[in-house]
């Protein structure tokens, strides 16, 4: 065997400290920022999806636009369900209906972290459907969503949600178990 030389070891040594301390650092992200972060972020993508499918409503957060009228299903939207996805067993009108909702209804749930892992398991459904039967090849991307959307099922919707604040309230009457420990917050 070959010694290894003080200056190697010293430098090894180094590295050792440098990967611990960043570990250290990543260990100490809050999982409420996380689940917010991931709630935000994944609303935004069937926010912006459903809001291609309805015309009379459009509301952008990031653009600052918003234009109030009566929602309605967009022409362009059955088109889309009929020509190109083509979902078996589904009306396209039927089927086009239902994303547009589910792409508005929740989102919005998300955001206010309210019903948050029901709301991430219909949209884990929704991923599933969009995967299987529509566009099969955007697996990295559906992956992506369904990794954010399975990390708020598992989890919950941190302590920045509604659903937190209405466990904690519930939690005179009767114990319910909390995922964020204090140390998360």
């Amino acid at each position: 065997m070959t010694p290894i030389s003080p200056a190697r070891s010293t430098l090894s040594a180094t590295m050792s400290a440098m990967v611990s301390a960043a570990i250290n650092t990543a260990q100490r992200i809050p999982d409420s920022l996380i689940a917010a972060l991931g709630r935000f972020a994944i609303a935004a993508i069937f926010w912006k999806s459903g809001q291609t499918k309805v015309e009379g409503l459009a509301i952008d957060l990031i653009d600052r636009s918003v234009t109030l009228g009566w929602p309605h299903l967009s022409d362009s939207a059955v088109a889309l369900f009929r020509d190109e996805y083509r979902l078996p067993l589904l009306d396209p009108v039927l089927a086009a209906t239902a994303a547009a909702f589910a792409e508005h209804i929740f989102p919005v749930l998300l955001l206010a972290g309210l019903a948050t892992r029901f709301a991430a398991a219909a949209l884990l459904g929704m991923t599933m459907v969009i995967q299987l039967f529509v566009y099969p090849d955007a697996y990295p991307t559906h992956g992506v969503w369904a990794t954010v959307l399975l990390v708020l099922i598992a989890r919950g919707g941190g302590v920045l949600s509604l659903d937190h604040l209405i466990a904690r309230r519930c939690q005179r009457a009767r114990p319910i178990p909390d995922t964020y420990s204090k140390a998360a917050m």
